[in-house]
Formats: C-alpha cells, sequence, structure tokens
C-alpha cells in the first residue's frame, strides 16, 4: 500500500498476482543461448517456475473470483482454492482417460496433421469453457488441457511426411544399424514435437497481436507521471529482491545467485495477469503502466544478469 496508495483491496491482490508470476520461456531461451540448459541451475529454475506459475494459476482463479463475487472472506477464499485444486488434479486425472479415446475418435474422422492440431485446440477450448463454468479464470482451463495431453495420445496420427520419407530413404539405402537407432530416435524426437511446431506457427501469429493490444492499452502520459515512475522503481526493487532471496534456499551444489536470477523476468505470464486485471476494471491506467513497466525491465534485465553470473563462474 505505500508503494501504490489509495488503491482497492482487489487492485492489490492482483498486482501481487500478477508479482507472483515467472516466465519459464525467456529462462529457457536465455539459459539455451549460453549453454547451460543441462546443468543443475536451469533444472531448478525451469522446474520452481512452472510450479510458480501453476500457484500463479491458482492465485490469479481466486483474486478474480473475489472479484467478481465483490468479498474477501476466509470461506470464500477456501472455497475457490478448492475449486482450483479439484479443477486442476480432477481435469488431469478425467482427462487422461478422455484423451486416448479422443485421440483415436479424431484420428477415425483423418489422421491427417490437421486433425491432429484441431484436437489440440478442441482440449484447449473445451477445458478454458469448463473453468469458466466453474468461476474460474479460462486459462486455467486451457493450461490444465494442455497438461493432460501427451506425446503418445497422437500415434494414432500420421507422422510428418518429411519424418515418413526419411525413414523411408534409410530403408531403402541399408544403413548401419547404430547409425539407424540415432537417426530413428532423434525423427521421433521430431513426431513428438510435431504439434509444438504448429502451435508454435499460431503463436507467430497470436502473440504479435496480444502484444500490440497490451500496448495500446498503456497510456503514455501516464509514464510522464513522477508518481508512476516511482511506483514502477518500488515494484522493480521489490521483483528483483524477492526472486533473488528465493533461489538462496536452491541447496548446495548450485549457484543460488543464478537460480535467483534465473526467476526474476515476469514477462508474458505477467502481461496476461496484467491484462486481465485492466479488462476486470481492477487495474487503473497508473497502475498498469507501471506494472508494464516492471515487466518490460525484469524481462530485459535477465539475460545479462544471468549471462554475467555464469561467466563469474
Amino acid at each position: 500500500p505505500w508503494l501504490a496508495p489509495g488503491l482497492s483491496s482487489t487492485a492489490y491482490l492482483f498486482l501481487g498476482a500478477t508479482m507472483t508470476a515467472t516466465s519459464v520461456g525467456i529462462t529457457a531461451r536465455v539459459l539455451q543461448d549460453l549453454g547451460k540448459s543441462d546443468t543443475g541451475e536451469a533444472r531448478i529454475i525451469i522446474g520452481a517456475a512452472v510450479i510458480d506459475d501453476v500457484l500463479g494459476l491458482i492465485i490469479l482463479a481466486v483474486v478474480s473470483s473475489i472479484v467478481t463475487i465483490g468479498t474477501v472472506e476466509a470461506s470464500t477464499v477456501a472455497i475457490i482454492i478448492f475449486k482450483a485444486l479439484v479443477f486442476l488434479g480432477g481435469g488431469m486425472v478425467v482427462g487422461a482417460w478422455i484423451a486416448p479415446r479422443a485421440s483415436k475418435l479424431f484420428a477415425r474422422i483423418h489422421t491427417g496433421a490437421s486433425m491432429k492440431f484441431a484436437m489440440v485446440v478442441a482440449f484447449g477450448l473445451v477445458f478454458a469453457y469448463l473453468a469458466s463454468l466453474m468461476g474460474l479464470a479460462p486459462i486455467v482451463g486451457a493450461f490444465t488441457g494442455g497438461l493432460i495431453l501427451k506425446p503418445e495420445y497422437f500415434e494414432p496420427f500420421d507422422d510428418p511426411n518429411y519424418v515418413v520419407d526419411l525413414k523411408a530413404a534409410i530403408k531403402e539405402e541399408n544403413v548401419d544399424s547404430r547409425v539407424n537407432g540415432k537417426i530413428s530416435g532423434v525423427l521421433d524426437a521430431y513426431t513428438h514435437k510435431h504439434i509444438q511446431t504448429y502451435t508454435e506457427h499460431l503463436g507467430y501469429f497470436m502473440v504479435p497481436i496480444f502484444f500490440v493490444l497490451t500496448g495500446m492499452q498503456v497510456k503514455i502520459a501516464t509514464l510522464a507521471d513522477p508518481k508512476v515512475l516511482l511506483m514502477s522503481v518500488g515494484l522493480l526493487v521489490a521483483a528483483v529482491i524477492t526472486k533473488v532471496a528465493a533461489g538462496l534456499v536452491a541447496g548446495k551444489g548450485v549457484d543460488r545467485l543464478a537460480v535467483g536470477i534465473g526467476m526474476i523476468p515476469r514477462g508474458e505470464v505477467g502481461l496476461i495477469f496484467a491484462n486481465m486485471g485492466k479488462g476486470m476494471g481492477v487495474m487503473d491506467d497508473t497502475l498498469f503502466s507501471a506494472i508494464i513497466v516492471v515487466i518490460m525491465a525484469t524481462t530485459l534485465l535477465t539475460p545479462p544478469a544471468l549471462g554475467l553470473v555464469f561467466k563469474r563462474r
């Protein structure tokens, strides 16, 4: 409250939810570029970031429901948390039973890549709708739908054309069995990542639109307001210190500072939370602009800081 005085309790709740987020994608890419993806620090960062996002989604479900209901009571919060946990856990259990059967049903219609992609979209939309029926944020449902879908559920569908052609060429050329095994392993990995390729292409179209819409909501005039700048600096300091402090409990044998810095970026996850708060009328232009500044700063700060920490070693 002393950093952003005069806001409603729901605004503070949404601010806290946004600050809990950690961007897995940004840190994973930085670690990959540094050649540190297989280190102990990388495994801790990625694992903790995924758990952080799950907890963040639960917090988002609680906060968004509180905003909708309009009251903040312990019993209400407990019920919402219970619903979120039941949806995540129950959705994964029920979905694990439904997914292989749905996969066979979709494959009966068509075994091509387009139907494989349609199945992924259908799962995301259906679970997002089910989450909204339970009074939870649709993003919680979409996330649950993604957790359910495993590579083996797509086996009834055809392999990508290039994988089929390469396997046929290898078979015709009588390649050495050892080399054949390595090549087959690589091709199988690409087969499992096939659906990721399609969703990435969708992301290339949708993500820029998301960033443009987010930028359009930022009132440029507010960035010249000393109150916004002061709030941004205070939130940025809190955002950095809390994540670095969390890295100090990473345990022995790893660079704790690297773990803490790797958890700093809020990235696209924080933007989603902030946009939801703005869309629900909880965040005013001042708070929204301050949060966007913090998200951008943490995103830009992490790559060079993480590089310096690893070079120090």
